[in-house]
C-alpha cells in the first residue's frame, strides 16, 4: 500500500515509518525534520497548517493517511493543543474532500479523563487536560465527518508508551537521562496508579496493522489490555537496564487528573494482530 505518515520524525512516527517499510509498503514521510527517517521512505516537508489544494493528489493518492503529527503531546496543558485543533481537523477534511478514503489518527487515553477500569470504544469521555480535551474534540468532529464525507476513520487510542527513551519525554526518558548522568536517586510519585504500558515498537506494529486493514474501523485501542502499576513498571525498567538508581517514592504528588487505574479493552486490536503477518 501507499501510506502517508504525518509527524514521521517524531517519537512514535519514526517507528511507524520503519514498521510500514518492513511490511513492504511505500511510505511518504511528512514532517518539518526528517533527518532520522530511513532513506527508503519518500520524504516531504509540509506545513500541515497551511491551506492545501488537491491534497490527496499532491501526496500521490495514498491508500491511507496515518496522522500522528501533534505539538506538545507530553505537555498536557500547553496552549498549542486548542490553538491547533481546527487546523488538524481541516487538514484531514481537505485530504478526504480531495479523494482520500482511509484516515488513521493518533488518539490518547487522556481523552477519557478520570476513569477506573478497562476502556472500550463506548466508554464515556470527560477529559481533564487541554491535551485530552483537544484530542477528544478532534475524535468527535472526525466521527461526524466520516459519516458526512463517507470515509473510513481509524481512531487509534494509545495508552502509556515507553521505549527508545533517550528521545522521549515520558518518566522513562527522564529516568534514563538521570541514570546516564550518574544520579543515585530519582524523585518519584507513589507509583500506585495502574496503566496499560506498551513499548513504542509494539505500538508501531499495532498502528500499521490497524491502519492497513478494512475490517475494523472506529475507535481502536492500540494497547496490551493489561494493567500494571507505575512503580512495578519503573522498577522493572531499572532492573532490566542494570541500573543502581533508587526511586524516592512520594516526592511528587500524584496528578489529580490521573486515574487510579486505566487500561484498554484490547479485543479489537488482538483480532487485527492475529491476521498481521
Amino acid at each position: 500500500m501507499r501510506v502517508v505518515v504525518t509527524g514521521a520524525g517524531g517519537y512514535i512516527g519514526a517507528h511507524v515509518v520503519d514498521e510500514a517499510l518492513s511490511k513492504g509498503h511505500e511510505v511518504i514521510a511528512i514532517d518539518m525534520d526528517l533527518k532520522n527517517i530511513s532513506d527508503k521512505a519518500i520524504k516531504k516537508n509540509l506545513d500541515l497548517f497551511a491551506t492545501h489544494e488537491n491534497l490527496f493528489q499532491s501526496l500521490g493518492e495514498p491508500d491511507v493517511l496515518i496522522h500522528l503529527a501533534w505539538r506538545d503531546g507530553f505537555i498536557h496543558n500547553s496552549e498549542q493543543h486548542m490553538k491547533n485543533l481546527s487546523a488538524h481537523i481541516e487538514f484531514v477534511r481537505n485530504y478526504v474532500k480531495s479523494g482520500g478514503k482511509n484516515v488513521a489518527v493518533m488518539g490518547s487515553m487522556h481523552e477519557v479523563g478520570y476513569h477506573e477500569g478497562a476502556v472500550d470504544e463506548n466508554t464515556p469521555t470527560s477529559p481533564q487536560s487541554q491535551y485530552g480535551i483537544a484530542k477528544n474534540a478532534m475524535r468527535e468532529s472526525l466521527i461526524l465527518a466520516s459519516k458526512e464525507l463517507d470515509f473510513n476513520l481509524y481512531w487509534l487510542r494509545a495508552y502509556y508508551i515507553f521505549g527508545d527513551d533517550e528521545y522521549g519525554s515520558s518518566i522513562f526518558s527522564k529516568l534514563t537521562r538521570a541514570a546516564k548522568n550518574g544520579d543515585e536517586t530519582f524523585p518519584f510519585t507513589t507509583g500506585k496508579n495502574l496503566y496499560d504500558f506498551i513499548h513504542v515498537k509494539d505500538l508501531a506494529k499495532m498502528i500499521v496493522a490497524a491502519s492497513t486493514q478494512n475490517e475494523v474501523t472506529g475507535v481502536i485501542n492500540v494497547a496490551t489490555g493489561q494493567a500494571k502499576s507505575l512503580a512495578e513498571q519503573v522498577e522493572w525498567y531499572i532492573q532490566s537496564n542494570d541500573w543502581s538508581i533508587k526511586l524516592l517514592y512520594g516526592v511528587f504528588p500524584d496528578r489529580p487528573y490521573d486515574s487510579p487505574g486505566i487500561w484498554a479493552d484490547a479485543t479489537k486490536i488482538k483480532d487485527i494482530m492475529e491476521n498481521y503477518d
